[in-house]
Protein backbone atom coordinates (compact mmCIF):
# COMPACT_ATOMS: atom_id res chain seq x y z
CA UNK A 1 0.00 0.00 0.00
CA UNK A 2 1.73 3.33 -1.25
CA UNK A 3 0.70 6.39 1.39
CA UNK A 4 1.68 10.32 1.43
CA UNK A 5 1.23 12.28 -1.63
CA UNK A 6 3.10 15.26 -3.17
CA UNK A 7 1.08 17.36 -5.80
CA UNK A 8 3.23 19.35 -8.11
CA UNK A 9 1.28 22.84 -9.43
CA UNK A 10 -0.90 25.89 -7.36
CA UNK A 11 -3.34 26.42 -10.09
CA UNK A 12 -6.87 25.96 -9.99
CA UNK A 13 -6.67 22.74 -10.52
CA UNK A 14 -3.93 21.87 -7.89
CA UNK A 15 -6.43 23.97 -5.36
CA UNK A 16 -9.51 20.99 -6.15
CA UNK A 17 -6.60 18.49 -5.53
CA UNK A 18 -5.74 19.96 -2.53
CA UNK A 19 -8.85 19.93 -1.27
CA UNK A 20 -10.03 16.32 -2.73
CA UNK A 21 -6.78 15.10 -1.23
CA UNK A 22 -7.50 16.74 2.44
CA UNK A 23 -11.12 15.46 1.87
CA UNK A 24 -8.99 11.37 1.81
CA UNK A 25 -6.12 11.78 3.36
CA UNK A 26 -7.14 9.00 5.52
CA UNK A 27 -6.26 6.73 3.10
CA UNK A 28 -3.42 9.06 1.55
CA UNK A 29 -1.69 9.65 4.21
CA UNK A 30 0.92 12.82 4.49
CA UNK A 31 0.32 15.84 2.11
CA UNK A 32 2.96 18.22 0.29
CA UNK A 33 2.18 20.80 -2.44
CA UNK A 34 4.98 22.64 -4.36
CA UNK A 35 5.44 24.33 -6.81
CA UNK A 36 7.87 27.56 -7.67
CA UNK A 37 5.80 30.15 -5.73
CA UNK A 38 5.01 28.98 -2.58
CA UNK A 39 2.82 31.46 -1.61
CA UNK A 40 0.15 30.24 -3.93
CA UNK A 41 0.97 27.18 -2.22
CA UNK A 42 0.19 28.10 1.11
CA UNK A 43 -2.89 29.66 -0.23
CA UNK A 44 -4.48 26.47 -1.36
CA UNK A 45 -3.59 24.89 1.70
CA UNK A 46 -5.35 27.71 3.88
CA UNK A 47 -8.39 27.48 1.94
CA UNK A 48 -8.32 23.91 2.65
CA UNK A 49 -8.16 24.75 6.83
CA UNK A 50 -10.69 27.37 6.14
CA UNK A 51 -13.34 24.82 5.10
CA UNK A 52 -12.03 22.17 7.69
CA UNK A 53 -11.19 19.71 4.30
CA UNK A 54 -8.99 17.78 6.31
CA UNK A 55 -11.06 14.60 7.34
CA UNK A 56 -8.47 13.73 10.18
CA UNK A 57 -5.23 15.45 11.79
CA UNK A 58 -2.93 15.24 9.54
CA UNK A 59 0.69 16.88 7.61
CA UNK A 60 -0.12 19.14 4.84
CA UNK A 61 2.98 21.43 3.96
CA UNK A 62 3.93 23.51 0.90
CA UNK A 63 7.35 23.53 -0.58
CA UNK A 64 8.71 25.43 -3.19
CA UNK A 65 10.03 23.70 -5.83
CA UNK A 66 11.82 24.20 -9.67
CA UNK A 67 9.81 21.28 -11.27
CA UNK A 68 11.63 21.43 -14.77
CA UNK A 69 14.87 20.16 -12.25
CA UNK A 70 14.47 16.43 -12.09
CA UNK A 71 17.22 15.92 -9.64
CA UNK A 72 15.26 18.53 -7.10
CA UNK A 73 12.12 17.13 -7.41
CA UNK A 74 13.50 13.56 -6.69
CA UNK A 75 15.01 15.12 -3.39
CA UNK A 76 12.07 16.64 -2.53
CA UNK A 77 10.72 13.01 -2.76
CA UNK A 78 12.91 11.53 -0.95
CA UNK A 79 12.93 14.42 1.72
CA UNK A 80 8.73 14.24 2.21
CA UNK A 81 8.69 10.23 1.81
CA UNK A 82 5.90 10.89 -0.88
CA UNK A 83 5.22 7.94 -2.44
CA UNK A 84 2.85 8.95 -5.07
CA UNK A 85 3.09 12.15 -7.50
CA UNK A 86 0.59 13.55 -8.90
CA UNK A 87 1.69 16.67 -11.81
CA UNK A 88 -0.96 19.31 -12.09
CA UNK A 89 1.73 21.96 -12.94
CA UNK A 90 2.16 22.93 -16.81
CA UNK A 91 2.45 19.92 -18.95
CA UNK A 92 6.13 21.72 -19.84
CA UNK A 93 7.18 19.61 -16.45
CA UNK A 94 5.81 16.34 -17.49
CA UNK A 95 9.08 14.54 -18.34
CA UNK A 96 10.91 15.95 -15.66
CA UNK A 97 8.35 15.45 -12.96
CA UNK A 98 7.89 11.73 -14.72
CA UNK A 99 11.75 11.11 -14.44
CA UNK A 100 11.81 12.18 -10.80
CA UNK A 101 9.71 9.78 -9.89
CA UNK A 102 11.63 6.88 -11.94
CA UNK A 103 14.89 7.70 -9.81
CA UNK A 104 12.89 7.63 -6.72
CA UNK A 105 10.39 4.77 -7.18
CA UNK A 106 7.06 7.14 -6.52
CA UNK A 107 3.89 6.45 -8.53
CA UNK A 108 3.17 9.44 -11.48
CA UNK A 109 -0.05 11.13 -12.01
CA UNK A 110 -0.58 13.77 -14.56
CA UNK A 111 -3.78 15.03 -16.12
CA UNK A 112 -2.35 16.81 -19.80
CA UNK A 113 0.46 15.40 -22.62
CA UNK A 114 3.72 16.73 -22.40
CA UNK A 115 4.38 19.72 -24.12
CA UNK A 116 7.59 21.59 -25.30
CA UNK A 117 7.44 24.78 -25.14
CA UNK A 118 8.52 25.97 -28.12
CA UNK A 119 6.34 23.41 -30.44
CA UNK A 120 2.69 23.81 -31.16
CA UNK A 121 0.21 20.54 -31.80
CA UNK A 122 3.47 17.61 -32.64
CA UNK A 123 3.26 14.82 -34.90
CA UNK A 124 0.92 12.30 -33.89
CA UNK A 125 0.65 10.49 -31.83
CA UNK A 126 2.24 12.90 -29.23
CA UNK A 127 2.58 10.34 -26.64
CA UNK A 128 5.04 8.47 -28.60
CA UNK A 129 7.78 11.57 -28.77
CA UNK A 130 8.08 11.82 -25.14
CA UNK A 131 5.72 9.34 -22.22
CA UNK A 132 5.82 6.58 -24.53
CA UNK A 133 9.46 6.82 -24.59
CA UNK A 134 10.09 6.38 -20.89
CA UNK A 135 7.43 3.20 -20.80
CA UNK A 136 10.31 0.62 -20.34
CA UNK A 137 11.98 2.40 -18.09
CA UNK A 138 8.64 2.76 -15.81
CA UNK A 139 8.15 -0.71 -15.64
CA UNK A 140 12.08 -1.43 -15.21
CA UNK A 141 12.15 0.07 -11.97
CA UNK A 142 8.57 -1.25 -11.02
CA UNK A 143 7.33 2.57 -11.26
CA UNK A 144 3.35 3.10 -11.67
CA UNK A 145 2.72 5.95 -14.11
CA UNK A 146 -0.98 6.82 -15.04
CA UNK A 147 -1.04 9.28 -18.20
CA UNK A 148 -3.71 11.90 -18.91
CA UNK A 149 -5.74 11.21 -15.90
CA UNK A 150 -7.81 14.10 -15.66
CA UNK A 151 -10.92 14.40 -16.99
CA UNK A 152 -10.27 14.66 -20.82
CA UNK A 153 -7.69 13.66 -20.84
CA UNK A 154 -8.72 10.95 -18.61
CA UNK A 155 -12.38 10.33 -17.39
CA UNK A 156 -12.90 10.53 -20.96
CA UNK A 157 -10.86 7.80 -21.73
CA UNK A 158 -12.57 5.24 -19.31
CA UNK A 159 -15.87 6.34 -20.25
CA UNK A 160 -14.53 4.76 -23.98
CA UNK A 161 -13.73 1.44 -22.59
CA UNK A 162 -16.60 1.34 -19.82
CA UNK A 163 -18.63 1.84 -23.28
CA UNK A 164 -16.92 -1.16 -24.98
CA UNK A 165 -16.76 -3.45 -22.31
CA UNK A 166 -20.10 -3.37 -21.61
CA UNK A 167 -22.50 -2.65 -25.05
CA UNK A 168 -20.08 -3.76 -27.59
CA UNK A 169 -18.26 -6.41 -29.49
CA UNK A 170 -16.99 -4.29 -32.08
CA UNK A 171 -16.47 -0.34 -31.79
CA UNK A 172 -16.60 1.48 -34.58
CA UNK A 173 -16.10 5.16 -33.42
CA UNK A 174 -15.40 7.65 -30.23
CA UNK A 175 -17.00 10.92 -30.26
CA UNK A 176 -15.87 13.11 -27.25
CA UNK A 177 -18.21 15.82 -26.32
CA UNK A 178 -17.12 18.97 -24.20
CA UNK A 179 -19.37 21.17 -23.61
CA UNK A 180 -19.09 24.37 -21.11
CA UNK A 181 -22.69 25.92 -20.86
CA UNK A 182 -21.55 28.10 -17.84
CA UNK A 183 -21.25 31.84 -17.66
CA UNK A 184 -18.39 33.57 -15.58
CA UNK A 185 -19.57 37.15 -16.66
CA UNK A 186 -16.68 38.78 -18.09
CA UNK A 187 -15.66 39.58 -21.56
CA UNK A 188 -13.29 37.50 -22.08
CA UNK A 189 -11.37 34.39 -20.38
CA UNK A 190 -10.27 30.99 -20.54
CA UNK A 191 -11.24 28.29 -17.97
CA UNK A 192 -7.72 27.39 -17.44
CA UNK A 193 -4.27 28.44 -18.15
CA UNK A 194 -4.60 30.72 -20.98
CA UNK A 195 -1.45 30.00 -22.56
CA UNK A 196 -2.40 26.13 -22.47
CA UNK A 197 -6.14 27.19 -23.50
CA UNK A 198 -4.69 28.32 -27.01
CA UNK A 199 -1.80 26.29 -27.63
CA UNK A 200 -4.55 23.60 -27.98
CA UNK A 201 -6.15 25.69 -30.82
CA UNK A 202 -3.72 27.41 -33.18
CA UNK A 203 -2.32 24.30 -34.68
CA UNK A 204 -3.42 21.27 -37.04
CA UNK A 205 -6.59 19.25 -35.78
CA UNK A 206 -5.74 15.81 -35.83
CA UNK A 207 -8.32 13.09 -35.74
CA UNK A 208 -8.31 8.96 -35.97
CA UNK A 209 -10.98 8.59 -39.28
CA UNK A 210 -10.64 5.58 -41.37
CA UNK A 211 -7.53 3.88 -40.32
CA UNK A 212 -5.58 7.01 -40.65
CA UNK A 213 -4.70 10.39 -39.07
CA UNK A 214 -6.63 13.37 -40.85
CA UNK A 215 -6.20 17.05 -40.69
CA UNK A 216 -8.37 20.35 -40.09
CA UNK A 217 -8.12 23.70 -38.92
CA UNK A 218 -9.82 24.80 -36.06
CA UNK A 219 -13.50 25.77 -36.41
CA UNK A 220 -13.17 24.26 -40.03
CA UNK A 221 -15.55 21.35 -38.80
CA UNK A 222 -18.65 21.81 -36.33
CA UNK A 223 -22.00 20.38 -36.24
CA UNK A 224 -24.76 20.63 -33.16
CA UNK A 225 -25.01 18.54 -30.27
CA UNK A 226 -28.28 17.52 -28.40
CA UNK A 227 -26.92 16.47 -24.75
CA UNK A 228 -28.47 15.92 -21.27
CA UNK A 229 -28.40 18.82 -18.69
CA UNK A 230 -27.16 21.42 -21.50
CA UNK A 231 -29.41 20.80 -24.27
CA UNK A 232 -28.41 21.50 -28.07
CA UNK A 233 -24.77 22.55 -28.02
CA UNK A 234 -22.78 23.92 -31.02
CA UNK A 235 -18.94 21.77 -30.79
CA UNK A 236 -16.31 22.01 -33.22
CA UNK A 237 -13.67 19.15 -33.74
CA UNK A 238 -10.34 19.84 -32.10
CA UNK A 239 -7.44 18.66 -31.75
CA UNK A 240 -6.82 17.08 -27.66
CA UNK A 241 -4.81 14.66 -25.97
CA UNK A 242 -6.34 11.50 -25.51
CA UNK A 243 -7.40 10.66 -29.10
CA UNK A 244 -3.51 10.08 -29.66
CA UNK A 245 -4.08 7.02 -26.79
CA UNK A 246 -7.29 6.19 -27.96
CA UNK A 247 -6.42 5.54 -31.47
CA UNK A 248 -3.39 3.64 -30.30
CA UNK A 249 -5.96 1.43 -27.91
CA UNK A 250 -8.84 0.85 -30.52
CA UNK A 251 -6.87 1.84 -34.07
CA UNK A 252 -10.20 0.22 -36.04
CA UNK A 253 -12.54 2.94 -34.65
CA UNK A 254 -13.13 6.37 -35.98
CA UNK A 255 -11.79 8.72 -32.83
CA UNK A 256 -12.71 12.71 -32.74
CA UNK A 257 -13.04 15.39 -30.20
CA UNK A 258 -15.45 18.06 -30.21
CA UNK A 259 -15.32 21.18 -28.05
CA UNK A 260 -18.16 23.93 -27.51
CA UNK A 261 -17.39 27.38 -28.20
CA UNK A 262 -19.53 30.04 -28.58
CA UNK A 263 -19.29 32.71 -31.08
CA UNK A 264 -17.92 35.61 -29.24
CA UNK A 265 -15.11 33.42 -28.24
CA UNK A 266 -14.27 32.28 -31.95
CA UNK A 267 -14.69 35.44 -32.74
CA UNK A 268 -11.71 37.18 -30.32
CA UNK A 269 -9.81 33.81 -31.10
CA UNK A 270 -9.18 34.94 -34.38
CA UNK A 271 -8.52 38.79 -34.17
CA UNK A 272 -5.95 38.03 -31.30
CA UNK A 273 -4.63 34.85 -33.99
CA UNK A 274 -4.81 37.04 -37.06
CA UNK A 275 -2.50 39.63 -35.13
CA UNK A 276 0.04 36.95 -34.03
CA UNK A 277 -0.70 37.24 -30.41
CA UNK A 278 -1.52 33.65 -30.30
CA UNK A 279 2.35 32.97 -30.95
CA UNK A 280 4.49 31.17 -28.73
CA UNK A 281 7.30 32.35 -30.69
CA UNK A 282 9.62 35.35 -29.16
CA UNK A 283 9.36 39.07 -31.15
CA UNK A 284 11.64 42.30 -30.33
CA UNK A 285 9.34 45.19 -29.40
CA UNK A 286 10.43 49.11 -30.65
CA UNK A 287 12.12 49.21 -27.48
CA UNK A 288 14.42 45.59 -27.80
CA UNK A 289 12.33 44.00 -25.52
CA UNK A 290 11.98 40.59 -26.37
CA UNK A 291 8.54 39.07 -25.70
CA UNK A 292 6.57 36.35 -26.18
CA UNK A 293 2.61 37.30 -27.72
CA UNK A 294 0.84 34.60 -26.07
CA UNK A 295 2.60 34.96 -22.69
CA UNK A 296 1.68 38.66 -23.10
CA UNK A 297 -2.10 37.64 -23.38
CA UNK A 298 -1.99 35.22 -20.89
CA UNK A 299 -1.14 38.36 -18.75
CA UNK A 300 -3.61 40.37 -19.21
CA UNK A 301 -6.79 38.21 -19.30
CA UNK A 302 -8.13 37.09 -16.04
CA UNK A 303 -6.37 33.98 -14.09
CA UNK A 304 -9.01 31.44 -14.41
CA UNK A 305 -9.06 30.61 -10.71
CA UNK A 306 -10.46 34.31 -10.62
CA UNK A 307 -13.64 33.46 -12.35
CA UNK A 308 -15.12 30.60 -9.56
CA UNK A 309 -16.62 32.71 -7.10
CA UNK A 310 -19.12 34.12 -9.66
CA UNK A 311 -19.50 31.49 -12.67
CA UNK A 312 -22.99 29.74 -12.54
CA UNK A 313 -24.83 26.76 -14.87
CA UNK A 314 -23.13 23.27 -15.51
CA UNK A 315 -20.98 21.09 -17.66
CA UNK A 316 -21.47 18.15 -19.58
CA UNK A 317 -18.79 16.29 -21.10
CA UNK A 318 -18.79 12.65 -22.02
CA UNK A 319 -18.55 10.16 -25.11
CA UNK A 320 -20.86 9.11 -27.60
CA UNK A 321 -19.66 5.69 -28.51
CA UNK A 322 -21.08 3.48 -31.59
CA UNK A 323 -20.34 -0.27 -32.56
CA UNK A 324 -21.83 -3.43 -33.05
CA UNK A 325 -23.49 -6.01 -30.54
CA UNK A 326 -23.86 -9.64 -31.93
CA UNK A 327 -24.27 -8.00 -35.79
CA UNK A 328 -26.44 -5.32 -34.75
CA UNK A 329 -25.24 -1.76 -34.09
CA UNK A 330 -25.86 0.29 -31.16
CA UNK A 331 -24.52 3.24 -29.53
CA UNK A 332 -24.15 5.03 -26.03
CA UNK A 333 -23.41 8.15 -24.59
CA UNK A 334 -21.52 7.94 -21.32
CA UNK A 335 -20.93 11.02 -19.66
CA UNK A 336 -20.92 13.71 -16.11
CA UNK A 337 -22.34 16.71 -15.63
CA UNK A 338 -21.09 19.32 -13.09
CA UNK A 339 -21.83 22.29 -11.30
CA UNK A 340 -19.59 25.38 -11.18
CA UNK A 341 -21.82 26.93 -8.12
CA UNK A 342 -21.49 23.25 -6.41
CA UNK A 343 -17.71 23.17 -7.34
CA UNK A 344 -16.80 26.63 -5.82
CA UNK A 345 -19.33 26.10 -2.69
CA UNK A 346 -16.79 23.05 -2.27
CA UNK A 347 -13.65 23.27 -3.20
CA UNK A 348 -13.72 27.27 -4.13
CA UNK A 349 -13.05 26.72 -7.30
CA UNK A 350 -15.13 26.53 -10.56
CA UNK A 351 -16.74 23.33 -12.30
CA UNK A 352 -13.75 23.02 -15.19
CA UNK A 353 -11.25 22.90 -12.59
CA UNK A 354 -13.41 20.55 -10.55
CA UNK A 355 -14.33 18.24 -13.07
CA UNK A 356 -10.26 18.47 -14.32
CA UNK A 357 -9.20 17.81 -10.56
CA UNK A 358 -11.26 15.03 -9.06
CA UNK A 359 -10.30 12.26 -11.02
CA UNK A 360 -5.97 12.13 -10.07
CA UNK A 361 -7.63 12.24 -6.52
CA UNK A 362 -9.56 9.05 -7.58
CA UNK A 363 -6.32 7.32 -9.22
CA UNK A 364 -4.05 8.30 -6.24
CA UNK A 365 -6.74 6.54 -3.94
CA UNK A 366 -6.51 3.64 -6.12
CA UNK A 367 -3.05 3.27 -6.34
CA UNK A 368 -2.92 3.85 -2.76
CA UNK A 369 -4.68 0.36 -1.85
CA UNK A 370 -3.40 -1.54 -4.70
CA UNK A 371 -6.20 -1.52 -7.44
CA UNK A 372 -3.92 0.53 -10.03
CA UNK A 373 -0.73 0.06 -8.57
CA UNK A 374 0.49 -2.13 -11.95
CA UNK A 375 4.46 -1.18 -11.91
CA UNK A 376 4.19 0.02 -15.44
CA UNK A 377 2.92 2.98 -17.59
CA UNK A 378 -0.61 3.32 -18.81
CA UNK A 379 -3.17 5.50 -20.46
CA UNK A 380 -6.52 5.25 -18.12
CA UNK A 381 -8.30 3.47 -21.04
CA UNK A 382 -5.79 0.45 -19.93
CA UNK A 383 -7.16 0.51 -16.53
CA UNK A 384 -10.82 -1.36 -15.85
CA UNK A 385 -12.90 2.06 -15.10
CA UNK A 386 -15.25 0.23 -12.88
CA UNK A 387 -13.49 1.02 -9.74
CA UNK A 388 -12.77 4.31 -10.61
CA UNK A 389 -16.58 5.03 -11.62
CA UNK A 390 -17.53 3.66 -8.27
CA UNK A 391 -15.03 5.71 -6.44
CA UNK A 392 -15.95 9.17 -7.69
CA UNK A 393 -20.05 8.07 -7.29
CA UNK A 394 -18.48 8.81 -3.49
CA UNK A 395 -16.15 11.78 -4.23
CA UNK A 396 -17.66 14.36 -6.60
CA UNK A 397 -18.17 12.90 -9.90
CA UNK A 398 -20.88 10.01 -10.90
CA UNK A 399 -20.68 8.84 -14.26
CA UNK A 400 -24.16 8.48 -16.07
CA UNK A 401 -25.58 6.45 -19.41
CA UNK A 402 -27.42 7.38 -21.76
CA UNK A 403 -28.71 4.19 -24.44
CA UNK A 404 -31.27 2.84 -25.89
CA UNK A 405 -33.35 1.71 -22.66
CA UNK A 406 -33.51 5.81 -21.20
CA UNK A 407 -30.69 8.17 -18.88
CA UNK A 408 -29.33 6.95 -16.07
CA UNK A 409 -26.87 6.53 -14.05
CA UNK A 410 -23.65 3.42 -14.75
CA UNK A 411 -24.25 -0.24 -13.50
CA UNK A 412 -20.93 -2.06 -12.54
CA UNK A 413 -22.78 -5.57 -13.61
Amino acid sequence: MKRNVLIIGAGGVAQVVAHKCAQNNDVLGDLHLASRTIAKCDAIIASVHDKGAMKQDGVFQSHAIDAMDSDAVAALINATGAQIVINVGSPFVNMTVLEACIQTGAAYIDTAIHEDPGKICETPPWYANYEWKRRDACAAAGVTAILGAGFDPGMVNAFARHAADAYMDKVTSIDIVDINAGNHGRYFSTNFDPEINFREFTGTVYSWQDGAWQTNKMFEVGREWDLPVVGKQKAYLSGHDEVHSLSANYPDADVRFWMGFGDHYINVFTVLQNLGLLSEQPVTTAEGLEVVPLKVVKAVLPDPSSLAPDYTGKTCIGDLVKGTKDGEEVEVFVYNMADHKDAYNEVGSQGISYTAGVPPVAFAMLIADGTYDKGTMMNVEELDPKPLFTLLDTIGLPTRVRDADGDRAWNAN
